[in-house]
Formats: C-alpha cells, structure tokens, sequence
C-alpha cells in the first residue's frame, strides 16, 4: 500500500519503517501523552511510551521533510489483535456487540500530533492515511477510543459525552458497555446536556467523518478522562469531508516575506 503521495505544506505521511522510527514515535507519544497530559504510562527513564501492543501495530507517522515525526497513530488490525490477545479497547469496553459484526475490524489507538503543529495540516494528512488504509485493505469498521479529558471542569466534560451519545449513538445492537462507568455519568437522555464545549478536535473530527459513539464512557485512571469507543463504518465514511480535507492538507503554502 502507498499513501506517500499525502502531502501538506512540508509533511508528509507514510509508515514507520525502522526501529529508530518507531522509537522516534514512541517519544512523541510520551511527550504529548505523559509530558502535557499528565498520564501515568511510559518510561520516566527514557522518556517513552510503549506497551505490548506496540510490536503488532503498524505505525503511522506525519513527518517534517528531512525533520522530526510530529503527528502519529497506530493501527492494529483484528489479525494482529487475535495474536496479541484482543484489542486496546478491550481493556476499556466489552466489545462483544463489535465482534458480532459481519466484516473486518481496525482500531487505532494513540493518536497524537506535537503541539506546534495542531493548527496545520498534520493531523488531516494522519486521517487521510487512515482512511486510505482502511479503504485498500477492505476494512468494514473502524473504532478506537475517544478521550475527554475531565481537567479542568469534570461536569461539563461529562455533559459533552452525554450529548455525544445522544446526538451520536450507536444503533442499539451495536453499542458497548464500559468496564469501569462513571456513577455519576448524565443521562444521555436527560436535558441537561446541552454543553459539548469540552469535546476535543480529534473527536469532533470523527463525528464528522460519520462516526458513531459506542456508548456511555469509561473513566480510564491513567490518561484521567473519560472514554467513548468510537466505531466508524466504513459506507458511512462522508467522502466528501475527506475530499475538502485534502484540499486544504495539499493547499500551498504561503510564504511570507518580512
């Protein structure tokens, strides 16, 4: 598979291919995950964040030309899930409903983009190689799970999942249940919900591809942030949201002169 022709401004996306890239990633990870965040994972030490699940993923990256790796995420494919024991989510959800779907599942999981760049193209470009991979290996599902950091408002954290599943639930049969709920969770029902100012812009990016949220959230201790499984099939892909997506990834960039 090739997705090297993705290029925005001066990044492009492709596959870690070496040892050194995939290390490369793994400090990105830390830096965002464990540095800005606050999340308990990772190597203090080395200043990296890996795990089990590392060496059965593929590994995509955004890199500068000729610099550093400044977007990343990983894939891991429902083959590589079943060698290595299930999937990341599974820690989070019981994903029997999703098991029981007729088609092939990827999830992706760490996603991350360095903070001088998340006003650029870099995590448009790390979409459309997703999208591509999942388009050319014929995947059906794809699904992962979506954070809400609950810092530094928990209510209005809480508030935005409960319209995220409101506005964006799963069908019924679809939906999963967390392994560790919020007892205080809102009911996605209720009225009081009205207040998505708290969802972050990878999410919201999802919903807008056409992704489902799975159900209630999971309160996931060591990122401190409650948890939706996002499942995105892949006929409710909005290919025309990918296409101005591309547009603007690919748009020239404009150099300015003092």
């Amino acid at each position: 598979m090739n997705i090297e022709g993705l290029t925005g401004q001066s990044l492009r996306v492709g596959f870690a291919e070496t040892a050194d890239d995939i290390a490369e990633a793994q400090r990105l990870r830390y830096q965002v995950f464990a540095h800005e965040l606050g999340a308990a994972i990772g190597n203090r030490n080395t200043q990296s964040d890996s795990d089990h699940f590392d060496p059965h993923c593929t590994h995509m990256i955004v890199r500068e030309d000729r610099g550093p790796i400044v977007a990343y995420s990983r894939i891991l494919t429902d083959d590589a899930a079943r060698r290595c024991g299930g999937f990341y989510s599974e820690n989070e959800f019981d994903l029997a409903p999703i098991r029981a779907l007729n088609g092939r599942v990827m999830e992706v999981g760490r996603t991350c983009v360095h903070v001088d760049y998340r006003r650029g193209p870099a995590i448009t470009l790390l979409l459309l190689g997703l999208a591509r991979f999942m388009e050319h290996y014929a995947f059906d599902y794809l699904i992962g799970c979506g954070s809400v950091p609950l810092k530094p408002a928990r209510a209005q954290a809480l508030r935005s999942v409960a319209t995220l599943i409101r506005q964006h639930g799963c069908p019924e049969p679809v939906r999963v249940a967390p392994r560790n709920p919020f007892p205080d969770a809102h009911d996605p029902q209720g009225g009081d919900a009205d207040d998505d100012g708290a969802t972050p812009a990878l999410l919201r990016t999802y919903i807008r591809l056409g992704a489902y949220v799975g159900g209630a959230p999971c309160f996931d201790p060591e990122f401190d942030v409650a948890d939706v499984l996002i499942v995105l099939f892949r006929k409710r892909f909005d290919h025309s949201y990918l296409e101005r997506l591309l547009a603007r990834a690919c748009r020239p960039h404009k150099q300015h002169v003092a």
